[in-house]
């Protein structure tokens, strides 16, 4: 057995691997990427692991949003302006309402790879590999699309490269500036049609940007923000190809993302995936669906955490809307009983996935809004701290999500739906949510 931080997982079950059909080819692709500098660096991943902590203490709050997939052919500087431009909002508008920092996470510059259902997809009797992101194969329904290609997980790189570098330009460099994001902000609420119902706090804030002028608050340490990037842990030869262990202090770290998590399929506590999570020292999550146990909890705890440390780890749950009050409590318990400092994130979207009658993958805006509310009402009765949400989001006016205030109507999913695989909420919808969830953490502090 191999026993090194990179490569011990070989010997467990891997689940939701692509079947690479050139053993030959991965190793080159592999080789590459060990050569390559790592996309994020350890002070970077220590820093954000210490901002964790302080969510764990209930002293922040974690919003993490981005692209269900992202794909090659729609990585462009717009694109990514536009993610951070949304999450940068939501983020000013959490802060002033929960009187906390917001630890900014994107779900980005690495989420290429997806798990399936089913290895095969058939159409009019056609059956062909599922597709598995753009780390492994093609969307188009052909053989050659869906053949496995493993040169793809350096395009991966590549294209992660190419975001971070922008994302980290831009949010250095007087983009995230929070007099400039209150404006966008300002701009949003007289264009929604639920803007005046926020008026009141986009107002607030405005008082309280001006209150700091005044009282001669530099005001040059908000035209910058600290901006972190995770995506699902899924293609382990990538992960462990990225994966550098730090000369000075030992110390392993996952070298493509801040912040990585496991899916709710491949948490299985004797799987390759939960092996090699325990081996690196990055912040990590694990996704708990409906299903999942308090048992389930203390066990991942005891692989994952096992010494306890504030910001190590971070539960996100995706129980549904109609679940998250029955099946949250007992494992929040649990992990209270155990005297554990995990983090506790809401993912209130692949909960409240439904098909609408054009056959289109939809979530209700409501149903979303509900189960963070349910999230939120059940840490308040527990004395616990609600951590922040997960969501999947874009930047642009995609029609993905039905509702919101400036309401997507199911008839409309087809004007511009545009995923390559789960549905979004665009960016209006994110900003509602944003502030409907500000007046649910106000209720909760009054």
């Amino acid at each position: 057995m191999n026993d090194s931080p990179a490569d011990s997982w070989r010997a467990f079950a891997a689940a939701q691997q692509p079947r690479w059909p050139d053993a030959g080819e991965l190793r080159q692709v592999t080789d590459r990427l060990r050569a390559a500098p790592p996309l994020v660096f350890a002070a970077e991943c220590d820093l954000l692991r210490r901002k964790m902590a302080q969510v764990a203490r209930g002293e922040a709050i974690l919003l993490q949003g981005g692209d269900c997939a992202e794909t090659f052919d729609r990585l462009t500087a717009d694109a990514i302006r536009g993610k951070l431009q949304t999450l940068l909002q939501m983020a000013v508008v959490l802060t002033h309402a929960a009187a906390l920092p917001v630890v900014k996470v994107g779900r980005m510059a690495g989420q290429y790879a997806k798990p399936r259902s089913s290895d095969v997809e058939e159409r009019d009797g056609v059956a062909l590999p599922s597709y598995r992101g753009d780390a492994v194969n093609g969307l188009e329904f052909t053989e050659e699309a869906r053949r496995p290609d493993p040169w793809r997980m350096k395009r991966m790189y590549e294209s992660s490269a190419m975001t971070l570098n922008l994302v980290r330009a831009l949010t250095m460099g007087g983009f995230a500036d929070l007099h400039q994001v209150h404006a966008w902000n300002q701009g949003f609420v007289a264009a929604s049609d639920s803007g005046a119902r926020y008026e009141a706090m986009a107002d607030e804030i405005d008082r309280s940007l001006a209150f700091m002028k005044a009282c001669g608050v530099d005001m040059g340490s908000v035209a910058t923000a600290e901006f972190f990037v995770g995506h699902e842990g899924l293609l382990l030869d990538y992960e462990a190809a990225l994966t550098r262990t730090e000369p000075v202090t030992g110390r392993t770290y996952a070298g493509s993302g801040h912040l990585l998590w496991i899916g709710e399929r491949t948490r299985q506590l004797d799987g390759a995936h939960v092996e090699y999570f325990s081996k690196i020292a990055n912040p990590v999550a694990v996704k708990l669906g409906p299903a999942s146990t308090p048992d389930d909890v203390l066990r991942l705890i005891d692989r994952l955490d096992p010494a306890h440390e504030p910001g190590r780890l971070t539960f996100v749950v995706r129980a549904g809307a109609e679940r998250v009050r029955d099946v949250l409590p007992a494992l929040v318990e649990k992990a209270k009983a155990e005297d554990a400092p995990v983090c506790w994130v809401s993912d209130p979207m692949h909960g409240n996935t439904v098909t609408a009658p054009s056959g289109h993958k939809t979530r209700r805006f409501e149903a979303v809004l509900d189960e963070v509310r349910g999230f939120v009402e059940v840490h308040h009765a527990l004395g616990t701290h609600p951590g922040g949400i997960h969501v999947e989001l874009t930047g642009d006016d995609v029609t993905e999500c039905t509702g919101g205030g400036n309401a997507v109507l199911e008839e409309n999913l087809h004007h511009r739906y545009e995923t390559a695989c789960d549905p979004r909420l665009n960016h209006t919808q994110s900003l509602d949510l944003a502030f409907l969830l500000a007046e649910t953490f106000r209720q909760h502090r009054a």
